[in-house]
């Protein structure tokens, strides 16, 4: 499946209310008919946060909520994109001279990174200009992946204007590389899950080569995705990049100590993998290599606390292949053991990641007071969701009490209720709409 391309489904647009309106709008604001349509997901990671860019594996899930855009190539040289929502203004530039600003991750530069990473993968010039109108439905800044959704949307738009083709996972690591130039330097999970997925399975994502395996998760169970409304963009902050750095850092500590050549080592994984030693191990080389204490400025240019977070992307990667595990083998109490390595996972995070924050903390909290048997932060973190286990016969209840406990007792109830709240099941990955 991921040797081919993305699917081309025809649909009967009429028959679709979103698409139809979609249609209506793109009619009303370029006079002109859509030729084609794309949708790539936005996804929740269920277990494996911050160790997709040391080269450790995740497990994520596809979620129904999706970028879609609509598109029409055109004559001129000229890229006009226009999106649903008002709060995101118009926006149009020539297709042979994008420039993508770092310092402003405004919304347009995120499609401008998924053009640009399909026409520098095959060296295109002279490039037909197209209209989009895009419509998105994953709350922004959620750690949900609205952005890399639409990054991974605008790549696979751009491949089908330009009339060629690329397999699933060229696509994905295409697109996991051109995000990086508003600045994030991410690991890939996202993209490769928004365009791996497949409908009713998780996946386990492996890198170096680039990989999906089913995962089929506890049929007595659902996913409950809770926003905690503190919005936290990647590309708008340095949290994530300071994180990717002292990753890196702890890696070439990690190396020196153990005689390797730690100038050309980069990723956690890397060390793992020339040491040629499990993951418990890595924990024991971490707590025998690096001190607790943040290094100072003497041994390292800034303060970077190295032990901590080393420790977290070794003890996640390995709760990431125990989940699987569990999974594959589905003992009676399954639900309990895979709750149990999601609360583990969340505590990592807080405490040895430092990427979580009291709004997270407290709505963790509230999904176990009330029937989640696991709940953790998923995404960046620094705000946006939590993701929790809950058996299926408590979802109804649990979702109410959430529901008064969370939001209703603060403003936070201003913010959509079907965006704060509400189970996922693992859903489809990207694809090309053609009416008829």
């Amino acid at each position: 499946m991921a040797a081919v391309g993305p699917a081309t489904r025809h649909v009967q647009v009429a028959e679709h209310p979103r698409l139809l309106k979609l249609k209506e709008m793109f009619q009303s604001k370029f006079g002109s008919i859509p030729k084609f349509y794309v949708r790539a997901p936005g996804r929740v990671n269920i277990i494996g946060e911050h160790i997709d860019y040391c080269g450790y594996s995740v497990l994520p899930m596809a979620v129904e909520q999706d970028m879609l855009i609509a598109v029409e190539p055109v004559k001129t040289h000229t890229i006009q994109l226009a999106n649903t929502n008002p709060l995101y203004p118009d926006f149009s530039t020539s297709a042979n001279n994008i420039q993508i600003d770092r310092n402003n991750p405004l919304w347009h530069n995120y499609f401008l990174c998924g053009f640009k990473g399909i026409q520098e993968h095959f060296g295109l010039s002279n490039l037909t200009g197209m209209n989009c109108l895009v419509d998105g439905n994953i709350p922004p800044s959620s750690g949900l992946s609205s952005s890399s959704a639409l990054v991974c949307c605008a790549g696979l738009v751009t491949l089908t204007v330009m009339g060629m083709s690329l397999s699933k996972v060229e696509l994905a690591e295409i697109c996991a590389k051109s995000e990086r130039y508003i600045g994030t330097e991410g690991g890939g999970m996202d993209q490769s899950i928004s365009f791996l997925a497949e409908e009713g399975t998780a996946k386990l994502i492996e890198f170096s080569p680039l990989r999906a395996t089913d995962v089929k998760l506890p049929s007595g169970a659902v996913f409950v995705i809770a926003n905690s409304c503190v919005e936290m963009n990647k590309a708008a902050s340095s949290h994530y990049n300071i994180r990717v750095m002292e990753c890196r850092l702890a890696a070439k500590l990690l190396a020196k100590y153990k005689g390797l050549q730690w100038d050309q080592v980069l990723r956690l994984e890397e060390v793992q993998a020339k040491l040629g030693v499990s993951l418990e191990e890595m924990l024991l080389v971490t707590e025998d290599a690096l001190h607790t204490e943040p290094y100072s400025p003497e041994e390292i240019f800034l303060s970077f606390k190295l032990y901590q977070r080393a420790k977290h992307v070794y003890s996640e990667a390995a709760r990431v292949l125990q989940f699987k595990k569990i999974c594959e083998e589905a003992p009676a109490n399954m639900v309990q053991l895979l709750g149990e390595l999601m609360n583990q996972s969340h505590v990592s995070c807080r405490d040895m990641y430092e990427c979580s924050c009291p709004e997270l903390d407290q709505l963790v909290d509230i999904c176990r007071k009330f029937g989640a048997h696991g709940s953790r932060l998923t995404g960046a973190g620094w705000g946006g969701c939590t993701v929790s286990i809950v058996p299926t016969e408590k979802l109804s209840g649990f979702l109410a009490n959430v529901q008064e406990a969370y939001y209703q007792k603060s403003d936070r109830s201003a913010v959509l209720e079907k965006q704060n709240l509400f189970a996922t099941k693992p859903g489809g990955g990207a694809l090309v709409f053609l009416e008829g």
